[in-house]
Formats: structure tokens, sequence, C-alpha cells
């Protein structure tokens, strides 16, 4: 009978020590984002585990009064000196190190399995554990809930894609760092220099020379300049060369006057909803001087958001700011 009361007292206390470490090991905050995408384990463990401070008075008074009957017992039984030796042994072994350890590694499988136990615990001790839990929640207030910098989500990312247990591959990985990175960029890291943009001159006759270069580009949409690449009067679409008799007839007789114009400093998620506001591809990008810096096309954002450069059979260069670059540094100018 004495080795059963012990047992049954060393059980409890187990119990009472693991679930406090495994409880609160568990975020609330990630308990119900698991809860709501249908997680059963996480809902049981959850809707006990919000009522944080309840929890932690009714585990911590439950553990102090298991051990304390322990202690006592044990002194009924054994000498004072004894008791003391082996109450504190047997608390520190097997009713803390051992439940801590697993119930750590394995919180929420354990917490959902006694769900139903320490539910009975919080109806037992609830006249004692209330006024406790009902003034740390005055007194304290809520917990604080725990939102991630962007940095951080991205690390916590990295962190999944390299783990054998997680189901993001690299695809994803470079996709989400993306999304959550691009809105701290502007158009100045996108745009495509203006000396490797491709313009027509508004006066330029059409024939089958030129449109014949047109087609080979490959570009769908093409800035038409007035006196000079500063005074852009208009966007040819390549596709209105299959509608139109385009012989002998001016490029600008042709082009379209939508022409939209972008600052340079302008972050990539206000351009993105400009891009789909406007329902144009392409805009021109100007300095702070209002001079023409280059364009920027939808494409660019999307290869910013996706961590990888979309090529097509026409495009030459990945990265025509890099080839704008060489060309400088072969020239021997400096860039300040």
């Amino acid at each position: 009978m004495d080795l059963i009361i012990i047992t049954t007292l060393l059980f409890l206390s187990a119990i009472f020590s693991g679930l406090t470490l495994g409880f609160f090991s568990l975020n609330k905050e990630d308990l119900k984002r698991k809860a709501d995408l249908g997680d059963n384990e996480a809902r049981k463990v959850y809707a006990i585990r919000k009522n944080g401070n309840l929890l932690l008075c009714t585990l911590l008074i439950g553990n102090v009064a298991v051990n304390s009957a322990l202690s006592i017992f044990l002194g009924g039984i054994v000498s004072g000196v004894v008791a003391g030796i082996m109450a504190t042994s047997l608390i520190v072994i097997f009713g803390e190190i051992l439940p801590q350890a697993i119930f750590s590694r394995y919180a929420l499988k354990i917490g959902a399995k006694f769900s139903w136990l320490v539910r009975i615990f919080i109806f037992m001790f609830y006249p004692v554990t209330m006024p406790i839990a009902y003034a740390l929640n005055k007194g304290l207030g809520e917990e604080i809930p725990t939102i991630y910098s962007k940095r951080e989500l991205i690390k916590i990312i990295e962190d999944h894609e390299d783990s054998n247990e997680s189901d993001i591959d690299t695809d994803e990985e470079k996709i989400i760092k993306g999304a959550l990175s691009y809105s701290s960029k502007t158009v100045d890291d996108i745009l495509t220099p203006r000396t490797e943009v491709f313009s027509l001159s508004v006066d330029q006759k059409l024939n089958k020379s030129n449109t014949s270069l047109i087609c080979k580009k490959g570009h769908s949409r093409i800035p038409v300049y007035g006196k000079n690449l500063d005074d852009i009067v208009g966007i040819l679409y390549a596709k209105d060369l299959l509608l139109k008799d385009y012989e002998n007839k001016r490029v600008g007789d042709i082009a379209r006057d939508n022409v939209i114009f972008v600052d340079i400093d302008k972050p990539l998620d206000d351009l993105l909803n400009a891009f789909k506001n406007t329902k144009n591809h392409l805009f021109i990008v100007l300095d702070k001087h209002g001079v023409v810096s280059g364009i920027v096309t939808i494409e660019d954002v999307i290869e910013e958001i996706i961590g990888s450069e979309i090529v097509d059979e026409y495009d030459q260069h990945d990265d025509l700011q890099k080839v704008a670059e060489d060309k400088i540094k072969k020239k021997g100018l400096k860039k300040i």
C-alpha cells in the first residue's frame, strides 16, 4: 500500500511538473493558428492554454500539494533526514527532470492526451485558483502576443526549408522571402537603365527594316520619344503593328499616348499597386530632377518577388543593370 501511494504521488508530481513546462512552452498564438487550421491536438490544448494564469495556478498548486504530501508521507515511514533525502531524490528525478525532459519534447501530443485530466484539476482547484488568476489578470494583464519582424519571419522560413520535417521547398522559400522583402526596395533597384532601353523616335517612318528590328528585340511595349529620350510622348505596342497598315507611317501615328511616369524612389509595393490600378505594365522612371532614368515593368516586380529572373527567348542578358554598369566601367567612368 505504501508503494502504491508513493507511486501515485510521484506520478501526479510528474504530471503537474511536466504539464507546467509543456503547456507554457507552447505559444498561445501558434496554438490558435493550428487550431484554426484544423489541428485537433492544438484545439484541445488551446482550450486550456488560452486561460494562462488559471492554468498556471492550477498546475503549480497541484504540484506543491503533491510534493508536500509525498514528503509528509515519507516522513511517517522513515526518519526525518532519510525522508528528506528520499523525497528530494524521488521528486527531483521522477517528479521534475524526467517528466520535464519528456513533456518539453512532446508538449503538444502529451498535452492533448492529458487535457481531460487537466480540466478535472481546474474544476477541483477552481475555488482557490480563480481568485488568484483573476488578480494576476488584473495586475499583469493579458499575455503579450508574439509578433515576428520580417527578418525573423525570413529566418524562420530559412530554418524550415533546411529541416527535413518541413514541407517548404527551395522555390517556396525564395518566393516567401521575396514577398516579405520586396516592399523595402524601390524602383531604382529594379529599373532598366536608360542606356539599355530600346526606344523609337516619334517621327521615325515604319518599314520592313525597323519592324524586323522590333520583332528581333522581342519587346511588347516600346517607349516613343519626341526631341530626345527625356521627352517620352507615347508607347508603341508591338501587337498594334499586326492590326494596322504601318507601311510608311510615322511611329507617332500608331503609338498610344498612355505614358505613365513614376519616381525612381517609389517603393515596390506601391509600384505593384500602381500597375494594377492603371492596368499598364510599363512605366517611365524619372529621377528627382525629372530626367528619364529608364523604364520599369510589372515583370521586374514579379522577378523581385519570386527571387529569380524571368528570361524569354528574346532576352540577351539576365540583368540589364549589370550590363549598364559594365559599360560604364569599360568607358573608364566612375559612379558616385
